[in-house]
């Protein structure tokens, strides 16, 4: 009984933490100026459309859930931090579309089975610590025959890197939490997701960012909106050997992206899944 008390505490701590860490910065930033492109794909790739129920895990500011919406779908937007859906709530109002707005754990929807036709989340499902939780919980509430529609950055690819890069400076994680690059792997997700689903789809796809001409822009960028930046920075905050050595590895980063492209901008990978449930 101790053990099992002791674990609710430490899942506790850990998602308080997750919670504190995704409000820092301005991710609606990220959101909107840097991959403004990747919900819409995810939506159009689930086949939304008016008259369905939408579940968009890990919502953030709603980068798939407002244009399932604007589709004419009814969306649940849920998140861990709920500080993220302020800027999201704008947008919607801006553009004349509805959205419910919920607080809630990917790993511990909650919603009742079966309910969603539609289960999607947009490089947000991949950042919840505990895979086959998260997964095991998009299978249940989504209905007999739904979609579930999935965007993740891969291992290889651009953000992939960057948090390879940073992982020397980072704390270590907690036991049991694995890499969220993982998601960007067919067959770690596969395996997640098992027989439950079928037809499972996975494409490897990238999207082209043009905002960054100088390595220095991204490292500035991400340092002041991108919590997980954010929070390996505080974490060697007093120690500028440590700070000066993660800024050149950042800079040297997005300078091997933006030769490997031979413009100003960069292309970030991403795996592209759909499948439905059996």
């Amino acid at each position: 009984m101790t053990e099992s008390i002791d674990a609710v505490e430490a899942d506790r701590a850990l998602k308080a933490k997750h919670r504190k860490m995704w409000a820092l910065g301005n991710y609606a930033n990220v959101a909107t100026q840097l991959i403004p492109d990747l919900g819409p794909a995810l939506v159009e790739a689930c086949g939304v459309r008016a008259g369905t129920r939408v579940l968009d895990v890990a919502a953030g500011a709603g980068n798939a859930a407002i244009p399932a919406a604007a589709a004419g779908a009814e969306v649940v937007a849920l998140d861990l931090t709920p500080e993220l859906f302020d800027p999201g709530r704008e947008r919607a109002a801006q553009l004349g579309v509805s959205v419910e707005w919920r607080e809630g754990d990917a790993e511990a929807l909650p919603l009742p089975d079966d309910t969603f036709d539609t289960v999607l989340s947009c490089v947000g499902i991949m950042f919840a610590p505990h895979h086959q939780a998260a997964a095991d919980e998009t299978v249940r509430v989504c209905r007999p025959g739904g979609t579930i529609g999935l965007i993740s950055w891969t291992p290889e690819g651009f953000i992939g890197e960057m948090f390879a890069t940073m992982k020397p400076y980072a704390p270590a994680p907690p036991p049991g939490a694995q890499p969220p690059p993982l998601w960007g792997r067919a067959d770690h997700v596969r395996e997640l997701f098992g027989d439950r689903v079928t037809g499972l789809d996975a494409q490897k796809r990238t999207v082209r960012i043009d905002l960054f001409p100088k390595p220095a822009d991204f490292r500035e960028f991400f340092k002041a909106n991108y919590g997980p930046t954010i929070a390996v920075y505080r974490n060697i905050g007093d120690d500028p050997d440590r700070v000066t050595g993660l800024d050149d590895a950042l800079d040297a980063l997005a300078q091997r992206s933006l030769d490997a492209s031979g413009s100003d901008g960069m292309e970030w990978e991403y795996l592209l899944v759909t499948a439905q449930k059996a």
